[in-house]
C-alpha cells in the first residue's frame, strides 16, 4: 500500500507537470436560508428614573414595594426628620430675632433723622443709623433664606413619586441609613415601552440608530412588531464587553408589559443566501475565498467571498459569486490559482462547461452540461 501511494503521488505530480488537467469535484452554490442575528432582551420603560432623597438620614418607613403602581406626588418612603425639623425651628427663631433687630434699627434711624433735621445730632450719626438699618435688613433676608432651606430639607425627608408609573426596583430597606443622592427606588414611568438588549463587539458595527428591526415576545412566538434602533451606548460594559442598545417598538398599547422577555431580529428573521460546501471555503490573507472554474479555459480562479452563517455541511457566502458558477467542492487546499482542471460531479462523471451562445459580451455566465 505504501508503494501504491508513492506511485499515485508520482503519477499526480507527473500529470500536473505534463499539462494533464487534474480532476476536481465541482458543485453549484445552492440557495440556503440563514438565520440572521437575533438577540435576547426584555421590555423596559422609555423613562426609568432612579429615585433618591435629597438629604441623608435614617430610613424609618418604606411605603411601596417592587411592582406597585404609584401616582405622581405619592409618598414612597420617609426619613427620620427630627434633626431637620429642629434646624427649621432654629432658623425660624433666628428670623424672629433678626426682624426684631430690624424694627429697632428702623426706629433709631427715624429718631436720628428727626434730630438731624433739628441739628441736634451730627450728620455722621444719622448716616450710622442708616447703615445699621440696612445691615439689619440684610440679617433678616439671610435668616429668611436659611429658614427656607431648613424647611425644604425637612420636606425632603419624604420621597415622592415624580410621575405615574411602576416601582421597578428597590435598593434600600427600612432601618438603613442612606446618603443624599443614594438610589432607593427605580421608577418605570408610564408611557412608551422599549426593548433593551446587549450587542457584542463583533456585531456592534451593524447596529446603528434608525436601523429597522423586528421584535417578538417569548410568550407570543410568531407574532412580530416592527421597530427601530433608538439608542446605542457609545461605550462597552467593562464587565461583559457588550454595548447596551434600546429599540423603540411599534406595538399596540397594552401588548408589552414590563419585564417580558423578547427577541430582537436585526433583519426580520431569515434571509436567503448562496451556500457552498464547508470544504470549498479557503482561508486567505484577506479573509475567505473559493476556487471557481473558468468555463472557457477550465482554469481555476480564486474568488474572494464573505463567509456568513455556518451550517452542518455548508456555509453561506456573499460577494461576486453566482448560482451558475462551478465551485471546487473539496480538495481546495491542494490546488492553486491558474491550475487547469477537469471538473467532475459527485458521481465522478466529467462536467463539460459550455459558454452560452452569443456570449461575446462581458459578464455573461457559462452553462454547464454533465457528460454522460
Amino acid at each position: 500500500m505504501l508503494l501504491l501511494s508513492i506511485a499515485l503521488a508520482a503519477c499526480a505530480g507527473g500529470e500536473e507537470g505534463n499539462g494533464v488537467p487534474r480532476p476536481v469535484l465541482v458543485a453549484h452554490p445552492q440557495p440556503t436560508a440563514t438565520t440572521v442575528d437575533a438577540f435576547a432582551g426584555d421590555v423596559r420603560a422609555r423613562e426609568e428614573s432612579p429615585l433618591a432623597f435629597r438629604v441623608g438620614g435614617n430610613l424609618v418607613e418604606r411605603r411601596v414595594d417592587v411592582g406597585d403602581r404609584v401616582k405622581a406626588g405619592q409618598v414612597l418612603a420617609v426619613l427620620d426628620g427630627e434633626d431637620y425639623a429642629a434646624q427649621a425651628r432654629a432658623a425660624k427663631a433666628q428670623l424672629s430675632a433678626a426682624e426684631a433687630e430690624l424694627k429697632r434699627a428702623r426706629d433709631e434711624r427715624a429718631r436720628f433723622t428727626r434730630l438731624g433735621a433739628e441739628q441736634v445730632v451730627s450728620r455722621s450719626a444719622v448716616d450710622a443709623q442708616d447703615a445699621a438699618a440696612i445691615a439689619a435688613q440684610g440679617q433678616v433676608d439671610a435668616a429668611r433664606a436659611n429658614l427656607a432651606v431648613a424647611s425644604n430639607q425637612a420636606a425632603y425627608t419624604r420621597l415622592r413619586a415624580p410621575a405615574d408609573g411602576v416601582i421597578a426596583a428597590r435598593q434600600a430597606e427600612a432601618g438603613q441609613v442612606v446618603a443624599a443622592g443614594q438610589s432607593v427606588f427605580v421608577l418605570a414611568a408610564d408611557g412608551e415601552r422599549e426593548i433593551a438588549f446587549a450587542v457584542p463587539e463583533s456585531a456592534i458595527d451593524t447596529v446603528v440608530p434608525g436601523r429597522p428591526v423586528q421584535v417578538e415576545l417569548w410568550s407570543q412566538p410568531g407574532k412580530r412588531w416592527p421597530g427601530r434602533v433608538r439608542e446605542v451606548s457609545p461605550a462597552a460594559d467593562p464587565a461583559s464587553r457588550t454595548f447596551a442598545v434600546r429599540v423603540a417598538v411599534d406595538a399596540p398599547s397594552g401588548n408589552l408589559e414590563l419585564g417580558q422577555s423578547a427577541r430582537v431580529y436585526l433583519d426580520g428573521g431569515r434571509e436567503t443566501r448562496l451556500g457552498v460546501p464547508l470544504a470549498a471555503l479557503q482561508k486567505t490573507d484577506g479573509g475567505s475565498a473559493v476556487f471557481v472554474v473558468d468555463p472557457a479555459t477550465s482554469i481555476l480562479r480564486l474568488q474572494p467571498v464573505q463567509a456568513g452563517t455556518y451550517g452542518p455541511d455548508s456555509v453561506a457566502v456573499s460577494g461576486d459569486i453566482d448560482a451558475s458558477d462551478w465551485v471546487v467542492a473539496a480538495g481546495g487546499h491542494l490546488l492553486r490559482e491558474g491550475l487547469e482542471v477537469a471538473p467532475v460531479d459527485r458521481d465522478n462523471r466529467p462536467v463539460r462547461l459550455v459558454r452560452p451562445k452569443g456570449d461575446q459580451a462581458a459578464g455573461q455566465r457559462a452553462v454547464s452540461v454533465p457528460e454522460r
